[in-house]
């Protein structure tokens, strides 16, 4: 029952901040709806990704292909650019955490000197962070990658 309600409010929290950029980034009314399930089920499906144990790079490199996939079927279905429904829908899996680790290493580093603990601390942070945004654009692209492709893939 545990993972049931760690799902159900990982998905519910993960709405508020995809419903609000979708309004920041004046997103039709319409497609509001969906740009908020769009980040409750990619969200949703990088925490049970990662409750199997994947590591957080790959679920969410899957989880941002999953809300790709998603936004190129519905950007069909309405006649409207994919981005309308994916961009807001990623934006709960950016990861500020990591990144904000990374800047208070570096911050630390500037005030206080070297230290091999800082220094590992920035990197580690950084690197998962960047590795996690790289998944993200990666996995939003792949639509475009598979199926608006004029040649062949073999």
């Amino acid at each position: 029952m545990t993972l049931l309600t760690g799902l159900f409010d990982d998905m519910l929290f993960a709405t508020v901040p995809a419903l609000g950029f979708a309004l920041l980034f004046n997103v039709p009314p319409k497609a509001l709806k969906y740009c908020a399930l769009g980040g409750a089920l990619g969200h949703g499906s990088r925490y049970l990704l990662l409750t199997t144990g994947m590591p957080m790079e790959w679920a969410t490199f899957a989880a941002a292909t999953l809300v790709g996939m998603l936004g190129a079927y519905w950007a069909r279905r309405f006649l409207a650019h994919p981005k309308v429904f994916t961009v807001a829908a990623v934006i709960p899996m950016i990861p500020g955490v990591y990144a904000y680790k990374a800047m208070i290493a570096l911050v630390e580093i500037s005030q206080q000197g070297y230290t091999p603990e800082l220094w590992g601390s920035l990197l580690a942070n950084f690197i998962k962070a960047m590795f996690i945004v790289a998944g993200l654009a990666i996995g939003l692209a792949m639509p475009g990658l598979l199926f608006y492709r004029r040649r062949p893939l073999v």
